[in-house]
């Protein structure tokens, strides 16, 4: 389980999306803009963007390979699906109807 310890900010009430990054990482750019709509869109979600250089110890523990890859959590911060590359709306709402 993750929690606001881990990840440096608050879960979300119905459940969270993890976005691991990098500073020139472009698909990051545009999966902080699906994520952030998304949260918009549907209430109780939380967005975190962790950048992956700045938390080598969380990224090893959580094998993060590559950016972005983003992890739903549901509201306790366990783990219900893991993603990298950049992700459609459409499959991150799929995702976390499997998280609430």
């Amino acid at each position: 389980m993750l929690g606001k310890r881990e990840l440096g900010a608050a879960l979300g009430e119905r459940a969270t999306l993890v976005q691991f990054s990098t500073a020139f990482c472009q698909p990051c750019r545009a999966t902080r803009r699906t994520l952030a709509e998304v949260t918009r869109l549907v209430p109780g979600i939380a967005h975190i963007e962790i950048d992956a250089e700045q938390h080598l110890p969380l990224v090893r523990d959580l094998d993060i390979l590559r950016t972005p890859t983003v992890l739903v959590l549901d509201a306790r911060g366990r783990l219900v699906r893991r993603a990298a590359g950049q992700p459609r709306k459409a499959d991150v709402i799929a995702a976390l109807g499997d998280a609430v």
